[in-house]
């Protein structure tokens, strides 16, 4: 109880739903630290002098996850705490104290979403009851990474199960494993998914940065609904082993942050060259640039943006929001030409579904032998979740896993040619309109407001997108706030060719730097 009314007086005094840091913490430190906004420029200056330890700021968070993640709003965006969390916490700062400091993100926390394999005692479900006691035998080459760089594995994310790959009326956010992830902005609103434990996380303070994965706008999407910066590398940027697959042509992992510079500083340490990973190949002998060296406030200035003008004319809300965000670009010396690069997307729609099926049956059991699961392949899970259908499938079924099922091998000629029609031909088709129309971007609402969560009927999606392209040529994007609709996160997502990805950044820190439209969630009920 008295921890309970503890969270309600901060959250009454801080007006945002601030938390603030322990007395622990508070007795070391000169001000009181709001986590929901806190940056890891600021937490590294504070670790570094010595005003908090790593063991203080990781029970920081996981006190707050207990108060708002599992008590208070319930956001449901944590599916499993890190036992080894203090334990490595404590490890890192003797090594501090040693004088060793392994950089930037050394004794910081990170969330993962919970299809990233970790080699420790948190398990690797995909958010399914059908992989629940799963323990992977090693570290993904990305965790083994942020290991290396003094990041402290803080908890695994919940997830749409099988990132949202299970069933046409599924409702973002929600897994078997871990319920029903909320929004923090408005509680009856969905998360987006897949990634929206990851993406919840970082927008409610729960931790300073996530990992989460994306095959077609599982980091944009959440990123756009929760009011936060997600990164959508290009395919092979970041290694992909040990990660479990929709898609060996589009999926990626990439950063969450609540800035734009904290998602450049996390984009560093996972991009890398795994020899592993073969979307990787091209990028085995190239020295990777540090995306946080060409952010600049005058980056969009003689830049010339692309924006489709179908994207234009949805809603009136998000037409206002999305028309003041070109007009502050505009502003910052841009030129925005109009364009018609989601026509295309929506043609090569079904194409790109059949290579995912495909992708996803072949990468799947591949992984589940590989990683030795507790079931060997696909039509195994699809068994138990018939199995335990009361616990597996209460609201929506399981139709795309068994369409899966009947899918033949990656040499089948259909595969092979809706491969040719969906990601070969958006490449072309994104690579034509930059050069055409001599364009630095693409640009465009990633999504409408967030709908209300519908576990009977699934997603309502709002007819936007704008990250789509990108997403089906294996293309970067990213996604930052762009305004506010009822209390409701907008973003805007720019997009590039094949391993644009610091131009990106530096255009999305620019407007970023110009609008200022990152706000802390309230926690409100509904619209009422």
């Amino acid at each position: 109880m008295m921890k309970r009314r503890h969270f309600l007086r901060n959250t009454a005094i801080a007006g945002l739903g601030a938390i603030l840091l322990p007395s622990a913490c508070r007795q070391t430190a000169e001000t009181d630290l709001k986590l929901e906004e806190i940056t890891l420029d600021t937490l590294r200056e504070l670790l570094q002098s010595g005003r908090i330890s790593s063991r203080q700021l990781v029970q920081a968070y996981l006190d707050r996850i207990d108060d708002i993640d599992k008590r208070g709003p319930a956001l449901h965006a944590i599916i499993e705490i890190n036992p080894e969390a203090l334990v490595i916490a404590d490890a890192l700062d003797a090594e501090r104290k040693a004088g060793k400091v392994r950089g930037p993100l050394h004794g910081i926390p990170v969330v993962l979403k919970d299809n990233i394999d970790t080699a420790d005692q948190l398990h690797t479900t995909a958010g399914s009851l059908a992989l629940e006691q799963h323990r992977a035998p090693k570290d993904a080459f990305l965790v083994a990474r942020l290991r290396e760089a003094g990041a402290i594995i803080l908890a695994k994310a919940n997830l749409s199960e099988w990132a949202n790959f299970r069933s046409t009326r599924s409702s973002s956010g929600w897994s078997s494993r871990g319920g029903q992830t909320l929004n923090p902005y408005r509680l009856d609103r969905s998360p987006c998914g897949s990634s929206s434990g990851s993406a919840v996380a970082v927008a409610a303070g729960l931790c300073p940065v996530a990992v989460g994965t994306e095959t077609d706008g599982s980091i944009a999407c959440p990123a756009s609904i929760n009011g936060i910066v997600g990164i959508k590398p290009t395919v092979g940027l970041v290694s992909r082993s040990g990660i479990i697959p929709i898609s060996k042509t589009q999926d990626t992992a990439g950063p969450f942050a609540r800035t734009v510079r904290d998602a450049a500083l996390l984009l560093n340490t996972l991009a890398a060259p795994d020899p592993n990973d073969p979307a990787a190949s091209s990028i085995l002998q190239q020295k990777l640039p540090d995306y946080t060296s060409e952010l600049n406030e005058n980056a969009l200035q003689g830049k010339r943006i692309g924006v489709d003008k179908s994207l234009l004319k949805h809603h009136e809300g998000i037409d206002a929001i999305t028309a003041q965000a070109l007009d502050a670009m505009r502003q910052a010396g841009a030129t925005i030409v109009e364009v018609d690069f989601m026509g295309f997307n929506r043609e090569s729609s079904a194409a790109e579904f059949t290579v995912l099926k495909y992708e996803f049956k072949d990468g799947l059991n591949r992984y589940l032998a590989e990683a030795k699961a507790p079931l060997p392949n696909l039509e195994a899970i699809i068994q138990f979740n018939k199995d335990h259908a009361d616990k597996t499938m209460p609201y929506f079924r399981q139709e795309l896993l068994e369409d899966c099922q009947k899918m033949g091998g990656l040499d089948n000629p259909e595969y092979q040619k809706a491969l040719q029609d969906s990601h070969f031909a958006m490449q072309k088709h994104i690579d034509k309109i930059l050069t055409d129309n001599q364009l630095d971007a693409l640009c465009g609402p990633a999504t409408g407001a967030a709908w209300c969560i519908d576990l009977l009927n699934g997603d309502s999606w709002a007819g936007y997108g704008g990250y789509g392209p990108a997403a089906v040529a294996g293309y970067p994007s990213i996604t930052l706030p762009m305004g506010f609709y009822q209390e409701m996160p907008v973003g805007i997502s720019f997009m590039g060719t094949a391993w644009s990805e610091s131009k990106l950044i530096a255009l999305a820190y620019a407007f970023e730097q110009k609008t200022k439209q990152r706000k802390s969630p309230k926690y409100l009920r509904n619209l009422g």
